[in-house]
C-alpha cells in the first residue's frame, strides 16, 4: 500500500488549494481514507474522510472543504483558507472497515503518505 500526497503550497488567506492522494495497493471502494493535519507545534488531527462515499469532516473544514475520490486518488479541495489552516496534511487509509465513529481516530488508520505542506500567509 502507498499513499502519495502532493498539492501543498503557499496561499493568501482566502486562497484556495488542491491536495491530491494517489493511492496504490488497495481499492478505495472498500477502505477509508482521510485527510488529517499537523499544525506546527500541535498534535494531529483529522479534517475529512470518505469510506464507501459518505463524506467525514471536522468542525474547522465544514463549509470550506470538500473531500472527493475517483478510482485510485482522493481529493481535499480546500477553499477560503485561513492562517489557522497552516499545517503539514497526511492522507491515511485504514485496513479496516470503520465505522463512523472512528472514522477521526487517527490511531486507527495503517498506511500514511509523506504529507504535503500547506502555508497560509499575506
Amino acid at each position: 500500500v502507498q499513499l502519495q500526497a502532493s498539492g501543498g503550497g503557499l496561499v493568501t488567506p482566502g486562497g484556495s488549494l488542491r491536495l491530491s492522494c494517489a493511492v496504490s495497493g488497495f481499492s478505495l471502494d472498500d477502505y477509508p481514507i482521510a485527510w488529517f493535519r499537523q499544525p506546527p507545534g500541535k498534535e494531529r488531527e483529522f479534517v475529512a474522510g470518505i469510506r464507501n462515499n459518505m463524506k467525514f469532516y471536522a468542525h474547522p473544514a465544514r463549509g470550506r472543504f470538500t473531500i472527493s475520490r475517483d478510482i485510485n486518488t482522493v481529493h481535499l479541495q480546500m477553499n477560503i483558507l485561513k492562517p489557522e489552516d497552516t499545517a503539514t496534511y497526511y492522507c491515511a487509509s485504514s485496513s479496516l472497515r470503520l465505522p463512523s465513529g472512528l472514522m477521526r481516530d487517527s490511531t486507527r488508520y495503517d498506511y500514511w503518505g509523506q504529507g504535503t505542506l500547506v502555508t497560509v500567509s499575506s
